[in-house]
Order: C-alpha cells, then sequence, then structure tokens
C-alpha cells in the first residue's frame, strides 16, 4: 500500500469515527437539550401531538388521545367528565407543561419510562410510534361523581374520600372546577384566553384545592390534642376538667374563648367526651399549654404535618405546625389557629389513621399502569406511613368521635343508613359578610364501615359564612357516606 493510499485510509476511518462520536452525542449526550430546546418545532409538534396513554378510572377512559387528522398534530388530548375529573387529571397543553396526573405520570403516559424502554428501541426499527402506558386510577366512578354534585355550587370546597386499610383514594373533587378540553386546544391563544378567563373566576388550574390548599383547621386540630392528651396518661374521656368561658393567656391581651351561642357555658366542669362532643376551646387549650409545645407537635408530626414528601403521586402541600411557640400561640395552635395550616386530604388522613387502630396508610391514586399490550409494569400496594398513635388511644378516640354525631356539633350527619364517627371544626379568622356574618373555614372529618370497608371522609369549605358552612360540612359528610354505602 503506498502513502497516498495509506493516508485517504487513515482519513477516512478517522472521519467515520468522528461522525460516529458526533452521532453518539447528539442521539445520546445532549438528546434532552435538544428536544427541550425553544427553538425544536419539529420536536413540539412530535411530543404535543403524540399519542399519549389513557387515565382510566373503573376501565373507562376519563383522559385519552384520539387522531386530530386537520391540525399539525396528529392526535389530540380528550377527557371526558372533565368538571368532575379535572382536579385529578390536571391538562395537557402544547403550552405549558402538564399538570396533575398529566404531570406526575408524565414518563408513563409518554412512554418514556425506564420500564417502556424496550418498547421505544422497538420502535426504532419498526418505525411505529412508541405509545404511552395507560394510568388506571383507584377512584370509584360514582363516589367522584357523587363528590363533585355533592359540593355546593359557587362555593371553594372539597371533598376527600378514602379506604383507610389501603389509602386508597375513591373520590377527591373540589369546586370551582373547570373543562380540561379548553386548555387542551391546539391554539395557543385559545390556551391563553381561556385560561385568563378561568383565572379571573379564581378557578384553580394548577392541582386540586384538596391536597394544594392549606388552610387553619379550626378544631378538627382537636383530633391530636385529644391523641397527645390519651397518649401521655394524664387524661381519660370520663375525666372531668374545668370549662371556663374565657382563658386567660400568658403575656397576651387575648383570652381564648368558647362558642358564643354553644353550650359549653352551661357547664364549670365537664367530662372529656362532653368537652369533645361539644368542642370547648378552653379546655383543650389549658391542656395543649400542660402538655407542652413537644407533646403537641410531635403528635401533629406523627400524623404528617410538616411533612413535604407527600406524593399520590401529585405532590401534596406540606401542613405545617410551627415551632418555638410562645404558651399563647400553643394554645391558639391547639384549636386550628395562629399558624398552623391543613390541607383536606391530611385531616383525612387523620380520621383514616384513627380508624385504622392507629396505622397510617399512605394516600394514593394510581391502582396499576399498564403497557400498550396490557401487561402491568407498577402495582400499587398498601404502604404504612407510621403509627401515630397506639391501637388502645384510636379506639378511646373512636368512641369519643361518636359523640359529636350523637349530641354534639354533628347532630346533623345522624344516619338510619350508616354509623359515621366524626369531628367537625370552624376557624373564625376575623371576616366578616356585608351583614356581619363570620366568614370562616369550615370543616369536618370523620369515618365509617361502608359494607367490607372502612372509609374517611373530610369535608372542607374555605371563606364561606358560619351557617352555610356548618350545616353543608355535616350534611355533606351524611351524603357521602350513605352514598358509599348505596355502592
Amino acid at each position: 500500500m503506498n502513502n497516498a493510499i495509506r493516508h485517504t485510509w487513515v482519513f477516512s476511518v478517522g472521519l467515520f469515527l468522528v461522525l460516529f462520536a458526533a452521532l453518539s452525542v447528539v442521539q445520546v449526550g445532549v438528546t434532552d437539550q435538544l428536544e427541550a430546546h425553544p427553538q425544536n418545532v419539529r420536536e413540539l409538534y412530535q411530543d404535543r401531538g403524540a399519542s399519549r396513554g389513557a387515565i382510566t378510572v373503573d376501565g373507562t377512559a376519563i383522559a385519552d388521545s384520539v387522531p386530530s387528522p386537520d391540525t399539525p398534530f396528529d392526535y389530540q388530548r380528550v377527557y371526558r367528565d372533565s368538571e368532575v375529573y379535572s382536579g385529578l387529571t390536571g391538562f395537557y397543553s402544547i403550552v405549558e407543561q402538564p399538570n396533575g396526573l398529566e404531570g406526575a405520570m408524565n414518563e408513563y403516559l409518554s412512554g418514556r419510562s425506564d420500564s417502556q424502554f424496550f418498547d421505544r428501541i422497538t420502535s426504532l426499527f419498526t418505525g411505529d410510534t412508541t405509545e404511552g402506558a395507560q394510568v388506571e386510577l383507584t377512584v370509584d366512578p360514582e363516589l367522584q361523581r357523587l363528590a363533585h354534585d355533592t359540593i355546593a355550587d359557587g362555593t371553594r370546597g372539597s371533598i376527600v374520600v378514602t379506604d383507610v386499610e389501603t389509602g386508597e383514594v375513591k373520590a377527591m373533587a373540589s369546586k370551582p372546577s373547570f373543562d380540561a378540553n379548553a386548555l387542551a386546544t391546539h391554539s395557543s391563544s385559545e390556551f391563553v384566553a381561556t385560561k385568563e378567563e378561568l383565572q379571573d373566576q379564581n378557578v384553580p388550574l394548577y392541582g386540586d384545592p384538596a391536597i394544594k390548599d392549606r388552610f387553619f383547621p379550626g378544631s378538627t386540630f382537636k383530633l391530636l390534642d385529644t391523641a397527645a392528651m390519651l397518649e401521655s396518661g394524664d387524661y381519660a374521656a370520663d375525666e372531668e376538667l374545668e370549662v371556663p368561658d374565657e382563658l386567660e393567656l400568658p403575656n397576651s391581651d387575648t383570652p381564648i374563648t368558647n362558642f358564643r351561642g354553644g353550650i359549653c357555658s352551661q357547664r364549670e366542669e365537664a367530662e372529656l367526651s362532653w368537652i369533645f362532643a361539644q368542642s370547648c376551646n378552653t379546655p383543650f387549650a389549658a391542656a395543649a399549654m400542660d402538655l407542652g409545645e413537644d407533646e403537641i407537635r410531635s403528635t401533629a408530626e406523627a400524623f404528617g404535618f410538616n411533612d413535604s414528601e407527600l406524593r399520590i403521586p401529585m405532590s401534596v402541600t406540606e401542613s405545617v405546625f410551627p415551632e418555638d411557640l410562645t404558651k399563647a400561640s400553643l394554645a391558639q395552635s391547639s384549636i386550628g389557629g395562629f399558624e398552623v395550616q391543613a390541607t383536606p386530604l391530611q385531616m383525612n388522613m387523620v380520621a383514616a389513621a384513627i380508624a385504622n387502630d392507629g396505622t397510617m396508610m399512605a394516600p394514593h391514586l394510581v391502582e396499576s399502569v399498564r403497557g400498550p399490550d396490557l401487561q402491568v409494569l407498577e402495582q400499587s400496594e398498601p404502604e404504612e406511613l407510621g403509627e401515630p398513635i397506639s391501637s388502645s388511644t384510636a379506639e378511646e378516640l373512636s368512641e369519643l368521635m361518636k359523640g359529636p354525631i350523637e349530641s354534639g356539633t354533628a347532630v346533623g350527619a345522624q344516619s338510619d343508613v350508616v354509623d359515621i364517627h366524626a369531628k367537625t371544626g370552624t376557624a373564625d379568622f376575623g371576616e366578616t359578610t356585608e351583614s356581619g356574618a363570620p366568614i370562616v373555614n369550615s370543616w369536618i372529618t370523620g369515618f365509617a364501615d361502608v359494607g367490607d370497608s372502612t372509609y374517611a371522609v373530610t369535608v372542607a369549605y374555605q371563606d364561606i359564612p358560619y351557617e352555610d358552612g356548618h350545616n353543608l360540612t355535616v350534611s355533606n359528610l351524611k351524603t357521602m357516606f350513605e352514598g358509599a354505602v348505596d355502592q
């Protein structure tokens, strides 16, 4: 071989190696950067117009992709019964990143998960489009519909229903709601106009308020006070405690008072069971100051407060119990005020753990993920988050939670169909209507046996006149439990 041929051969081999290395870098090293580049229009059309996997409830798709032959995109994302499910599904847009389950399960729905790697490799050789996986939810469609319909129109309300033994979310609905189809449009201008209109109406677009919004839990927090009291061994359900109309607080000009117009003023002393049923503020505030901040906070954290890691699989806003409290702020915190904040899901987890003999299960929405060939890629299993209280304390609390239904603050939820245990809560943050009625956060959380299962139900309304909120929460709780029995 003469030198000219040798040089040509070496140059050709070197050029081939350079091209191979460059191709490898492009296809492997910087693929994500190229796909995400804002000027990569081809990738945008391919990604946003791809056939995503379906999100299903009881085998029926509530979100899937259909052919879109008359647009630059191959497929259009379509949502069914979207007003009922949009808080769960979120929406898939050509303008923004997916949110809700569309975002949390995007790797599976788009076919890009690790478990779908071989499907992607196969598609490179066959030329077929990689299909997304199907995500099946734990939701009961009839309970979801009932929850949505039960929440009063024109309010900011949420209902959460879970199975206490498995953590499965059976229903989670909020109002105001929206139609995700209007945001799944292939027109960016239509998307922007619709988004602005919905935001002007204060419609929550980025996460269901049941897991996103946190607000004062009011007297539902007394479940945690009572848990701490019983766990300490210094209190018992039949023990009599003082029930002053007002409780002066150290270094504070604002005393704790009982609800004006309630019946707590009828007794100077009463059993804890009666105090719990009537939700008297002053005995709980006094007990919290006696037990101390560490006891109340450790109990709250055992039930999930101050945990920023919870996913269902969407991220859940952290519920908060503050630190470094004065005696006065501890007393206010013990009745769900000061800086205590909770999501509806958080207070549902409290009730569920009590119902489940003190064991708290991880709430979850996804039952399984299946590939295009229906092979199971992921199957959810019940997961314990911990045991915040002993089984004996859970049993005592369960018995105490009969009181509000039988003769206390939740008598409106009495039912001939199901035996309900519950605790109400009202958080008055100082605002009033034009007529002077207090505007509050109104809560109720509880549980009941439903067939072979036990369900926890939480109802919460934000920024609502007191009478409306109280009547709605107790009637909604009853409706949900009786509806679950009828399933």
